[in-house]
């Protein structure tokens, strides 16, 4: 990770679970995080931790509402004033309604598209021309993806989320595509997870810990540091490996 001190990392959802400890541990190898949420207070407070535990990086809290192309746009052009630019770009964000492909309601699906699929396509397509326009060629773009992206479980409260994550998975690869047409050594990853200790089930349940708990009880599922760990281990390989995806699940997970 020493190639990427002092450089500029832009983590999405960087409030909590996934996104709060990547941008801890990008913080930690010494990386300049400008990391967004539309909850800005919770990143303050780990900005603040990450400077009290002396990491040799910075975090720099951005409120940002995805669903929002406009603040995008404006949080991009911050950072190029700011920052100069991006020079990897994490996106994390992403969120789950349990709306059924039968009976679900047409604004929770808009949601779940907005956030995990065209936030995750404006954020790439501005971290890409922001590296381009600085001759940048060594740069990364890491989707947090989901192993939703790559079976569909029986479950129907999931059905419509798994479409977007499999759309991450096609989006990916199309971008490692893209990326080799245009002759650039920059590189696409993404890292797909099974069940993380987070807040997403109980998001998803519009915060019924009770579910969340009986959910994490059946085994012992990933805890956030286990995606942030490979998070560096992608941008830590030699520059003429690509790793395009992690799949990584908890031993005792069947599906």
């Amino acid at each position: 990770m020493d190639r990427w001190r002092g450089r500029v990392a832009l983590v999405t959802g960087a409030s909590v679970g996934v996104g709060a400890a990547v941008a801890q541990e990008l913080v930690r190898c010494g990386m300049k995080v400008v990391g967004c949420a539309r909850d800005v207070e919770k990143i303050q407070k780990l900005a603040s931790e990450c400077q009290s535990a002396g990491h040799s990086g910075v975090l720099v809290p951005f409120k940002c509402d995805l669903n929002n192309e406009e603040e995008i746009l404006s949080m991009f052009a911050a950072i190029k004033e700011q920052h100069k630019g991006v020079d990897v770009c994490i996106n994390n964000a992403g969120l789950a309604h349990p709306e059924h492909l039968l009976n679900g309601k047409t604004s929770g699906w808009k949601n779940m598209l907005d956030v995990n699929v065209l936030a995750l396509c404006i954020c790439t397509r501005e971290a890409y021309q922001s590296m381009k326009e600085r001759n940048v060629d060594d740069g990364h773009i890491i989707n947090i993806n989901s192993m939703s992206g790559h079976r569909v479980v029986c479950s129907a409260d999931g059905h419509f989320y798994s479409s977007t994550k499999y759309a991450v998975t096609a989006l990916t690869e199309g971008l490692r595509q893209e990326l080799r047409e245009a002759k650039t050594h920059i590189r696409a990853t993404c890292i797909s997870p099974g069940v993380v200790e987070t807040e997403f089930i109980s998001r998803l349940y519009n915060n019924n810990a009770e579910i969340a708990a009986a959910v994490y009880s059946k085994f012992k599922p990933l805890e956030a540091i286990d995606i942030a760990n490979s998070v560096t281990y992608v941008l830590s390989a030699p520059p003429h490996v690509e790793i395009g995806d992690v799949q990584m699940r908890p031993v005792e997970q069947m599906m």
